[in-house]
């Protein structure tokens, strides 16, 4: 691990459980335990509880390098690195589990003087009973992925996994399934793709496309994320719709863009759409499918549909 990337990393308020894996407390933990709202993952999906939540990642590594993503990307601040597993000792999947959650703690002990604190919640928070792999990066990068899913099942504790779904042979090989499987779907067409999350290797739409079909079959609960960024890819409702069509999937969501972190070097602050245009883009998507909009969170500039 390159020395200054950890340093920053830290700096964000990262916290390393292994070699590529980390973890980080995000601020619907903060507000849920000062009693100042939740996410909306907690509305929308039960059993989900926003204290008890825990955000982390296996991989450091990405294969997109988003105009969108908060993440530093390998150049970011004069900081080079591969966004490989190669040459890289693996972190064993118990191990990550097990150090995630310590660090996890850790970062939650200096809530507890907080003014306003819940302390039944703040106890309960320091036992996660999710775990959303999503933080950075992209974990399906992981070789051991499954095995991970694997050991926070054994300990009662549900997965959300977040995909950019390039690896579709990575999903179909897991040893267990997800409790919910988000793919995120950050483009209409070929072109809007290639321009807004930067592919680093030939093919990846293909791929994208590969993985949409392939998770027909996986038997838990789907989500199809749509991140969008206002000026480069609400547009073509039709073509958006074409492609969810092949995953059925249980729910949708239309997420805006939040102009955070990095992306704030690669898009200008109007790249970030109101709540407000997120919900009209739902409805065109509504106009152009059998979609229907369920629920929706300002906060989150999120849209909910089934």
């Amino acid at each position: 691990m390159n020395p200054k990337l950890k340093q920053l990393l830290e700096k964000q308020g990262y916290r390393f459980s292994g070699n590529h894996s980390v973890v980080k407390t995000c601020r619907w933990t903060r507000n849920s335990l000062r009693g100042k709202g939740v996410c909306y993952k907690e509305k929308w999906y039960p059993p989900v509880k926003s204290h008890r939540c825990m955000q982390m990642s296996p991989s450091l590594f990405c294969n997109h390098n988003c105009l969108f993503c908060w993440r530093l990307h390998s150049g970011d601040r004069g900081v080079s690195w591969k966004e490989s597993f190669k040459g890289i000792k693996l972190d064993d999947p118990r191990e990550i589990l097990e150090k995630s959650i310590e660090q996890r703690k850790l970062l939650l002990q200096g809530y507890k003087g907080w003014e306003g604190i819940d302390k039944k919640k703040w106890k309960e928070s320091l036992k996660p009973n999710i775990i959303a792999i999503s933080l950075t990066g992209e974990p399906t990068m992981y070789p051991r992925l499954g095995e991970l899913i694997q050991e926070a099942h054994k300990k009662n504790i549900i997965t959300f996994l977040v995909t950019n779904g390039t690896f579709p042979e990575k999903l179909k090989t897991l040893e267990e399934n997800p409790f919910q499987l988000y793919v995120t779907l950050a483009a209409p067409n070929k072109e809007v793709y290639k321009n807004l999350c930067k592919p680093s290797t030939p093919k990846l739409w293909e791929k994208l496309n590969e993985t949409l079909e392939l998770m027909n079959s996986f038997d838990c609960r789907k989500v199809v994320r749509l991140t969008m960024v206002k000026g480069f890819n609400m547009t073509k409702p039709k073509e958006y719709v074409k492609l969810i069509e092949k995953i059925n999937p249980d729910f949708i969501e239309a997420k805006g863009y939040v102009h955070v972190g990095e992306s704030r070097k690669r898009l200008p602050h109007d790249a970030m759409p109101y709540h407000e245009d997120v919900r009209d883009f739902s409805k065109e998507l509504e106009k152009a499918s059998s979609f229907e909009i369920k629920d929706e969170s300002e906060p989150s500039r999120v849209v909910l549909m089934t």
